[in-house]
């Protein structure tokens, strides 16, 4: 019998590994390496350009593989990228590193989900799932705070030593991810070729996007929200200096960005009664809010406003999975999963570049 506490203790120790590293401000490494706004504009659409090619792809596969097999790859993948990083001399290898670690997040973004709903729902406590992705926002912005409030020794010790610790980190994660259990309804077929395991997935899960009007939607409101403020953040990394905040004080003021999205997905816990539609149109309006207060003088509100975007997006994004696990059938999981993260991938790609413009002059 599944041991659903140890499951997910190990899936919550999986994610710290994949997120706490001195590579988190990734962005504001590429800055003091001399890379402009609009070059890391760029390297950030090849991220989101990768993603779209393999976001679904790699769901499929984990349906039909198994969601533990993809979420060890995708470990792989990143410590690869963290090694073509390392060995990385102009824009072409970085861009190269960051297609890499994209299929990281590729190959881990349906995977996690799928596994822990399913591990959720074998144990009877599907309603746990909520919480579960609350604790996950904490675990990664937590994390990525860290990481962040690392930067200036980040950038003391070099970007090698820096990706270096990356790699170290993923090995240790490998040999917790080969411990856990597969949850995975798909994986157990028979009587089926490998082809016609893949094409039957495929077609099920864009049925069930046909035949379930609200699932699209759903998926486009939390992705439009999740890619201003992950743009509002990553400029941010790199508009503070130029703001002429003190070196010492950079690492704790993106610390404090990351403790927005930590807010948000704890209030989200509490406010079981607000309605979709409200606070989605809450969540736009702290993260257009916080974008606004990006072109403040003062480098305390522009912190105040990443802090209310990140609080905004967390929220939305808690609430949004909650409900979306409950719609996907559990043969489609990781595939429905990835069409999220693929509707994402779509914004990002056609705002990544502009906001690189955008940011720059205004």
């Amino acid at each position: 019998m599944l041991n659903i506490k140890k499951q997910l203790a190990k899936l919550y120790t999986s994610s710290v590994l994949g997120n706490l590293s001195l590579t988190g401000a990734w962005v504001a490494i590429l800055a003091a390496r001399g890379y402009t706004l609009v070059e890391i504009g760029l390297a950030e659409t090849v991220f989101h350009i990768v993603s779209l090619l393999f976001e679904i792809p790699s769901g499929v596969l984990a349906d039909v593989f198994g969601r533990k097999k993809m979420l060890i790859i995708s470990t792989l993948m990143r410590m690869i990228g963290c090694a073509v990083m390392i060995a990385s001399q102009n824009l072409f290898m970085v861009c190269l590193s960051i297609a890499f670690i994209a299929l990281s997040y590729n190959f881990s973004s349906g995977s996690g989900d799928a596994l822990a709903y399913d591990s959720l729902k074998e144990a009877g406590q599907e309603s746990r799932f909520e919480k579960y992705m609350s604790n996950q926002l904490v675990i990664y912005r937590l994390c990525s705070g860290l990481s962040t409030l690392c930067a200036g020794f980040a950038l003391q010790i070099g970007h090698r030593i820096a990706y270096a610790t990356d790699v170290f980190t993923g090995l240790i994660q490998l040999c917790l991810l080969f411990s856990l259990k597969e949850m995975c309804p798909g994986a157990a077929e028979k009587g089926k070729t490998i082809l016609q395991k893949l094409l039957a997935c495929f077609r099920e899960s864009f049925a069930f996007i046909r035949s379930a009007k609200k699932a699209f939607p759903l998926m486009l409101c939390n992705s439009l929200v999740g890619a201003v403020d992950i743009l509002l953040l990553f400029f941010l990394q790199a508009k503070l200096p130029a703001k002429g905040i003190p070196a010492w004080a950079l690492g704790p003021a993106l610390l404090a960005l990351e403790m927005g999205g930590i807010v948000g997905s704890r209030l989200i816990l509490k406010w079981k009664s607000i309605r979709y539609p409200r606070l989605f149109m809450l969540s736009c309006l702290l993260v257009l809010t916080g974008v606004l207060m990006e072109h403040s003088p003062s480098c305390l509100v522009m912190v105040l406003g990443g802090f209310l975007s990140a609080m905004a997006d967390d929220a939305l994004q808690v609430r949004t999975n909650a409900i979306l696990q409950e719609l996907f059938p559990s043969e489609q999981r990781a595939t429905l999963t990835s069409v999220e993260s693929f509707t994402f991938s779509v914004i990002m790609i056609v705002l990544s570049p502009l906001a690189g413009f955008v940011f720059t002059l205004w």
